[in-house]
């Protein structure tokens, strides 16, 4: 398909579209960027809610994915690490049993393509950075996300064996840290960028980090990620899957002095290094999402926390200020 005979961007249109998890932080973004710049009127797109389809009972993923003809499988119990490391199995086994019920729904339900979010933390601990695909089952994960680790990495299989078998459409994407406006800020679940935001806005004289502050991420705005995860639809083929990453690699240090700068923070900031601070590296590599979907992410780094930053201003700390 050719993106300049518009012929792409209408890939979308008219189609009835399933959004699992599209009522969450990425999934919501992704409603908007179909509606905003794909052509996708409103009433086409259909997000199933957890409160009222649980996704782990296959009667429920049945009836959520009735007369769909693209669904974009994004829903999955998710945390920070705290939460990872401390709910493994049900963490896996909630994942394993939504993934494999949304695919099987999908094909009863004669569904002509699926695009599924995995991430990074699907790689192997010893995976070299950047991470590239071939190396997505060379090693065991690493404990401090096995649970999440695993079911994501085994996503990947579940595309590859429909595909095989049942000739299903099925591609995946395999994010970069996600952030943005939207994101969860709760003490209890938060990932690094919304918790030391908090963090700054709390008024404490200290914000303490876990670990020393060396390890680096890649991070990516979530708009990208929604342009991402459209673009795989139009452009890829199953079982291909392909990470879906910023190119730039950033430590923890450089993120909360960066964070902090944006945010006003006076305080002093301490890096814990007596608590764990995750793998050492998790980079990846965008050569095959450049190359298969012409993948560029419009958002720097810096622009991204910006507006992550003012959105949190304006809609969370406006919300619980007020009486």
């Amino acid at each position: 398909m050719d993106w300049e005979s518009g012929l792409v961007k209408e890939f979308y249109a008219g189609r009835p579209i399933v959004v699992t998890g599209g009522a969450g932080f990425i999934g919501s973004s992704l409603v908007d960027h179909l509606v905003r710049t794909r052509g996708v009127s409103p009433s086409d797109v259909r997000v199933p809610r957890s409160a009222e389809l649980d996704l782990r009972r296959f009667e429920n993923a049945q009836r959520a994915l009735d007369g769909a003809e693209i669904v974009f499988h994004l829903a999955a119990p998710t945390g920070g690490i705290a939460y990872s490391r401390s709910h493994p199995a049900s963490q896996y086994v909630s994942c394993a049993l939504i993934d494999a019920n949304v695919l099987e729904a999908a094909r009863l339900a004669g569904v002509s393509k699926v695009i599924m979010l995995a991430n990074l933390l699907a790689y192997p601990a010893a995976a070299p950075s950047p991470l590239r695909e071939e190396s997505l089952h060379d090693g065991r994960i690493a404990d401090t996300h096995l649970g999440i680790g695993l079911a994501k990495r085994n996503l990947v299989l579940l595309g590859e064996m429909y595909y095989r078998e049942y000739a299903m459409d099925v591609v995946t994407v395999l994010s970069a840290n996600a952030y943005g406006p939207r994101d969860r800020f709760d003490v209890t679940i938060s990932h690094v960028i919304p918790a030391t935001i908090m963090k700054c806005f709390d008024d404490s004289a200290e914000l303490v980090v876990w670990g020393d502050g060396t390890p680096t991420r890649d991070f990516l705005y979530v708009e990208d990620i929604a342009e991402g995860l459209a673009l795989a639809g139009e452009h890829l083929a199953g079982p291909e899957f392909v990470n879906l990453a910023s190119g730039r690699e950033v430590s923890i240090r450089e993120l909360v002095h960066t964070i902090a700068d944006l945010c006003g923070y006076k305080g002093q900031i301490r890096f814990d290094a007596t608590k764990a601070g995750g793998d050492p590296r998790r980079s990846a590599s965008t050569e095959r999402a450049t190359r298969l979907l012409q993948f560029t992410p419009r958002y720097t780094f810096e622009e991204g926390l910006r507006r992550t930053i003012d959105w949190y201003r304006s809609e969370v700390r406006a919300s619980r200020a007020a009486p």
